[in-house]
């Protein structure tokens, strides 16, 4: 039987080769080794240039996996608790009954701003100042801990301003001295992107057809930008450049190697492990509609995985757009698909994930 490397860069080429994607990278550690480093296509149509293992991809909310993590280091490194209330170390966020929140409420997203307030847009992103002093005076739409919803852009700042209080460091830099430093992968993982570093990127695409936009929806509670990737914000030079933990920027292999770090214990120990395969709130999306299984600062399960499957092992990070990546504790398997084509749908990562699955997930 061939091996997972050569499945998945049989796959990788057909999905190239039919057009489905342009340019694709996957990367798969097991046990603490890497054993899939699979790439096809090209990162950029218009020069041609190819994929290679150390191009970095804009992979929009899949960079939530490292902004989830280092909330846990946060806690892990006894600055703050996941009971805390926000207030105690971001005393103007309590605002309009937000006091009772903690950071625990955040990692669920159950704090109740899942959208950015009005008057905040794409090009407003790299104003940390701006953002944060908007999120702190929003209302929320419940009072948190009682629902869920998905904090698509305001997450990563809720997350990143306690982390700036109590460390006085931005998350580009904890990214960097936390999590790339000592696991040796300065230039794969980031929150902005060094201008050395921009030569290195993918240029994104936008599917084809495009990605149906329609006539705005008065009952979304996301605004358009919010829900729907595009090359528009993916490509843009000062977004890709500016902390912004809601989104990340990374190779396949960077964020397997951060994931595999977590399952052998080098980042968080068994216990932080525990808290990200633990089931912390269950209950049904109050953005989106879907019945959502949340961990902290993780949604449960593999992405396209049997509904009778159940994994509370698997924790990860869907991208808009199609990227993907996760981790299992039961299996000590971690997954990362990027792309450059923004598809409306997962099934590239779907496909790939059941191929990892099955052949790392459990036998009789």
């Amino acid at each position: 039987m061939p091996t997972l490397q050569l499945r998945i860069r049989s796959v990788l080429d057909e999905r190239v080769g039919t057009g489905a994607e342009t340019g694709l990278q996957v990367s798969v550690h097991h046990r603490g080794v890497q054993v899939v480093d699979a790439v096809a296509g090209v990162a950029d149509s218009a020069t041609g240039r190819e994929v290679a293992p150390d191009t970095l991809f804009f992979s929009f909310s899949a960079g939530k996996a490292m902004t989830s993590l280092i909330a846990h280091l946060l806690v892990r490194n006894e600055v703050v608790g996941y009971d805390t209330p926000v207030t105690d170390v971001w005393p103007e966020f309590g605002a309009h009954g937000k006091a009772t929140a903690t950071l625990r409420h955040v990692l669920t997203h159950s704090v109740g701003v899942p959208a950015m307030p009005r008057g905040i847009g794409p090009a407003d992103l790299p104003d940390w100042s701006r953002v944060c002093t908007a999120i702190a005076d929003a209302e929320p739409l419940w009072r948190p801990g009682t629902r869920t919803g998905y904090h698509a852009y305001t997450f990563g700042f809720l997350v990143g301003e306690i982390a700036r209080r109590v460390t006085g460091r931005p998350m580009r830099q904890l990214l960097h001295e936390w999590i790339a430093v000592p696991l040796g992968i300065q230039g794969d993982l980031f929150y902005g992107v060094s201008r050395a570093d921009l030569p290195r990127l993918a240029r994104l695409e936008d599917a084809a057809p495009p990605l149906a936009s329609g006539p705005p929806d008065p009952d979304a509670v996301l605004a358009p930008w919010e829900r729907q990737p595009s090359t528009a914000l993916g490509n843009n030079l000062e977004i890709l450049q500016a902390d912004i933990p809601s989104v990340g920027t990374f190779t396949a292999r960077g964020i397997t190697s951060m994931n595999a770090a977590v399952l052998d214990g080098r980042l968080l120990g068994s216990r932080g492990l525990e808290g990200v395969t633990t089931p912390a709130f269950e209950g049904t999306d109050q953005v989106f509609g879907n019945e959502a299984r949340l961990s902290l600062g993780y949604p449960l399960g593999r992405l396209g995985a049997p509904p009778d499957e159940a994994a509370p092992t698997t924790f990860g990070w869907v991208g808009g757009g199609g990227s993907y990546v996760y981790a299992d504790s039961a299996t000590g398997t971690a997954f990362a698909l990027t792309k450059t084509r923004l598809t409306p749908h997962f099934d590239t990562a779907q496909r790939l994930a059941a191929l990892t699955a099955a052949e790392y997930g459990p036998h009789p």
